[in-house]
């Protein structure tokens, strides 16, 4: 069972990437792969990879590099993204990761209709994330993913995590940080 850890915290002393380390731990698998966008230096799709990519797809040859994080995101059997929570929405080393999952053939495909389905292995996404204040939209951070799931890749279960206020007078931040830890325990006891 392989795990696809999608790791977009920036900072070395990260509580996102803190959550999600306690996550990975009790999920107890040797197989986790991660991806850190931002030492991967995936950039975004432009005219000539674009094209590129429209070339790999028409041949089928869903080992091109350009097609490496598709075909790498469609053949996981779950799905971890660490995301902190930035300006309403997430790093966006995550969007541009998420483009390059996006591949027509590799993680999901269109009907005659014109309606995607899912093309992906995966049965789950846990999203892990942290902010400094309160969580005032979910639609661009955690949505979006969730939305993503949903239409495209027809990953059905999506969790989401997160501690929110972290930054703020009166937070108790480690208090915060254990519940998370405490909800991550409940969702293992449950799903085992």
């Amino acid at each position: 069972m392989t795990v696809l850890f999608i790791n977009t915290c920036v900072r070395k002393q990260s509580r996102t990437l803190q959550l999600a380390q306690y996550f990975l731990e009790k999920w107890n698998d040797p197989d986790i792969i991660e991806i850190h966008p931002e030492n991967e230096n995936i950039r975004s799709l432009d005219e000539k990879t674009l094209h590129i990519r429209d070339h790999a797809l028409y041949e089928n040859d869903l080992d091109h590099p350009v097609l490496k994080y598709a075909t790498q995101f469609a053949k996981a059997d779950t799905i971890v993204i660490a995301a902190p929570y930035w300006d309403l929405s997430f790093p966006a080393a995550l969007k541009v990761y998420l483009e390059r999952v996006n591949a027509v053939g590799v993680t999901f495909y269109y009907d005659e209709t014109g309606y995607p389905h899912g093309l992906c292995k995966a049965k789950r996404l846990v999203y892990i994330a942290t902010a400094g204040g309160p969580l005032i939209s979910d639609v661009y951070g955690y949505g979006y993913v969730r939305q993503l799931c949903e239409t495209f890749y027809e990953i059905h279960e999506t969790v989401h995590f997160i501690a929110e206020n972290l930054d703020m007078p009166d937070t108790d931040v480690e208090k915060s940080l254990a519940d998370v830890r405490t909800k991550m325990d409940e969702w293992f006891k449950q799903s085992a």
